[in-house]
């Protein structure tokens, strides 16, 4: 084969050096594509698998019953060089009708004709960009035509299956199964929550309220937490994030199911090794209903700029079409909130309700806002602590993660969007090696302990 390849690429050479200078791109291509069909004609020799021996006959079946061996049957299969052929046993089982391809769940092509290679290939460009461009990656990087719908259907397959196996973990820790993590001490753990609307087609917001009285909702909130570590602050006294120790959760669903799931994730990330812990979330209730629920014994924190935010829109409201007055009037409470003196931020709002009658309301709510929250707003102390203050990871978070989902003319189902966040959240928290670890050691004993597989999928 190296020969052949070598014969060829002098033959190119010669040929650009005789009619003008080397298309050195095309020589490269050219060479590519004998390697992959050079590669493709080995995978296919791989994957031509002898009939079973005669104590391998039959294997159990989902039914209770035994499936027999019937014959060599072939299929396709796009491998990353290119397309190539598997002939493997059949086994049909005669009570329930059911066949079996022992040898596609042990090398993971079960119900397809992609390679495991591709696959990933397709999970990784279809959860970074729109399907379309992540078709045109794969023909540009890897010489490999797909269609647009084979990279939607395998990234959201693939999506599916984490959440599959993400759920399996939050039963087990809504059971008080998980273990313990162990390890060394954590010195600061944070968890923060978020969410943003996500546009959806229109069947998954029918009968939802919008933004605007009157008018239906386009979209639908999507939840995204994440749990990071600190160790340490800089010079200046500000705290530094641990790198890379970031991790997401995410999914449009209930309050209470996100709640469960973030829990989740703080455990297995060490949430009882933490020696202090901080919940950080904007004012929104159901983030600190779920605080309170999961995180009791955490310290909270509402996201400074978010407080200020509160001040600035209170301002347009008492001050329409006059910055400079608006600025002054927020520069002043702005000190009570920094240095933590709630309870006179409080009484200098309630103070102007007499004179601006026509927004009474308006101000009585945002007085509210800060009274409630008032413990969760004492910066001096948090900073004094060497705590972050402000919600920047998940803020960032939201627009990485789920900035995805929210490009122009997208619209999705609930269920299409659940398996991209799941498969972004997987990639972005430095899970996804972990998973296709995971999957070969499933197949493996799929393929090895039939039985006690079937048993454990009737379970779920």
């Amino acid at each position: 084969m190296a020969r052949e390849v070598e014969h060829l690429l002098g033959l190119m050479l010669r040929a650009g050096t005789t009619a003008g200078p080397v298309d050195l791109e095309a020589v490269e291509m050219a060479v590519r594509c004998s390697m992959h069909q050079a590669g493709a004609a080995i995978l296919s020799q791989l994957l031509q698998f002898d009939p079973p021996g005669s104590e391998q006959r039959q294997l159990p079946c989902r039914c209770g019953h035994s499936a027999h061996y019937v014959e060599l049957r072939s299929k396709p299969v796009l491998t990353a060089v290119g397309k190539a052929e598997c002939v493997r046993p059949y086994y049909l089982c005669e009570h329930c009708h059911c066949g079996q391809f022992p040898v596609d769940v042990e090398i993971d092509l079960e119900n397809t004709e992609l390679s495991p290679g591709v696959r990933r290939m397709l999970a990784v460009v279809g959860q970074e960009g729109p399907f379309q461009q992540g078709r045109q990656q794969m023909e540009l990087l890897a010489g490999l035509s797909v269609t647009t719908k084979a990279v939607e259907r395998t990234a959201e397959a693939i999506g599916e299956d984490i959440e599959v196996r993400q759920q399996r973990e939050l039963q087990r820790a809504m059971q008080l199964e998980l273990p313990i993590p162990m390890g060394p001490r954590i010195p600061i753990l944070y968890v923060e929550m978020d969410g943003t609307g996500i546009p959806v087609v229109r069947k998954e917001s029918e009968g939802r309220a919008g933004k605007q009285d009157g008018q239906p909702a386009h979209t639908r909130e999507a939840k995204l937490g994440c749990v990071f570590t600190q160790t340490t602050v800089d010079e200046e006294g500000y705290p530094v994030r641990d790198e890379a120790s970031t991790s997401y959760v995410g999914a449009i669903e209930s309050c209470e199911e996100f709640g469960r799931r973030l829990y989740a994730e703080a455990w297995q990330r060490g949430w009882a090794r933490a020696e202090k812990k901080v919940v950080l979330g904007d004012g929104a209730q159901w983030i600190w209903n779920q605080a309170d629920l999961h995180f009791s014994d955490a310290t909270q924190i509402v996201d400074l700029y978010h407080a200020r935010e509160h001040l600035w829109s209170l301002a347009a409201k008492l001050y329409a079409n006059d910055s400079p007055a608006q600025k002054r009037w927020v520069m002043v409470r702005k000190d009570k909130l920094d240095n933590g003196e709630i309870e006179a931020l409080v009484a200098s709002l309630r103070s102007v309700v007499a004179s601006h009658p026509e927004i009474a309301e308006d101000i009585r709510t945002e007085a509210t806002y800060f009274q409630d929250n008032k413990q969760r707003m004492r910066y001096p102390k948090f900073r004094q602590q060497g705590l972050f203050v402000g919600s920047g990871v998940i803020e960032a978070g939201c627009k990485t993660v789920l900035g995805r989902l929210k490009r122009s003319g997208m619209f999705w189902t609930v269920r299409g969007a659940n398996a991209i966040i799941a498969l972004r959240c997987c990639q972005l928290s430095g899970k996804f090696e972990d998973y296709w670890e995971a999957r070969r050691a499933l197949s493996h004993f799929k393929v090895a302990h039939p039985g006690q597989w079937w048993a454990m999928v009737g379970q779920w």
